[in-house]
């Protein structure tokens, strides 16, 4: 990697300098979008004492799953747990603090810190136990609810093609919380599904531009399915 090459060969030389006690955020809704191998590259590291920032924590033994099974989090700030056993054992263990956050203001929090704002005000919440602790204000007749923004040390980010240069165009549902938390961390690290030279992408259908981002490397997806429903064939007569 060198000048505006932002591209790495390697999942070690895409995570350099993450260590212990980092907050990191992690792109994904679901199991949809998110960056499979640099989770796995995390869960090599063994880093402990993360807090992490992501819509959700993946499912048991896959996604931030893995983290969750080796005690990686420390802290959890997100939207729904509800697919994965062992984060409910740690958190009514107390082994893993919790911040649940409405999915909104969630997304809010991560493009207003991607975009210098400290802080915000909402309705989303006022009056139940998202606002304890947080300053309120009625204006102009309706109350509201003061949240501080969100940046993390690291940002890992799930695109569907990249140029060199780090631009990067996103591809339907998978594009979720990526696009915002790509502009949310001081180093913003981007899994991509396919790799083009600078000047191939139409700048008219770029999602981020590549001067939030400072590492990208192509990578291998399983892109597991969360929920299989499927419809039983009938019986022929």
């Amino acid at each position: 990697m060198s000048g505006f090459n932002k591209v790495v060969t390697s999942y070690e030389e895409a995570l350099a300098g993450f260590t212990d006690n980092m907050t990191v955020m992690v792109g994904g809704f679901g199991l949809c979008g998110i960056p499979e191998g640099l989770i796995e590259q995390v869960n090599k590291l063994g880093s402990t004492g993360l807090t992490a920032i992501s819509n959700n924590a993946g499912v048991d033994g896959f996604g931030l799953g893995k983290w969750l099974e080796k005690r990686q989090i420390s802290t959890m700030i997100g939207s729904y747990v509800g697919e994965n056993e062992l984060f409910e054992k740690l958190l009514l263990s107390g082994e893993m603090e919790v911040i649940l956050t409405p999915q909104g203001t969630l997304a809010e929090k991560i493009r207003a810190g991607g975009a210098g704002i400290p802080a915000f005000f909402t309705a989303t919440g006022y009056g139940t136990q998202v606002a304890d602790g947080k300053e309120t204000r009625e204006i102009d007749g309706r109350n509201y609810v003061l949240e501080p923004s969100l940046t993390a040390d690291f940002a890992l980010v799930k695109a569907w093609k990249a140029d060199t240069m780090g631009n990067l165009i996103f591809r339907k549902t998978a594009m979720n919380f990526n696009p915002m938390m790509a502009t949310a961390g001081k180093i913003t690290v981007v899994e991509v599904e396919e790799i083009v030279e600078a000047g191939e992408l139409d700048p008219n259908y770029i999602h981020t531009p590549g001067i939030y981002v400072q590492r990208v490397i192509k990578g291998e997806f399983e892109k597991r399915i969360e929920q299989r429903t499927i419809k039983p064939s009938s019986e022929k007569a």
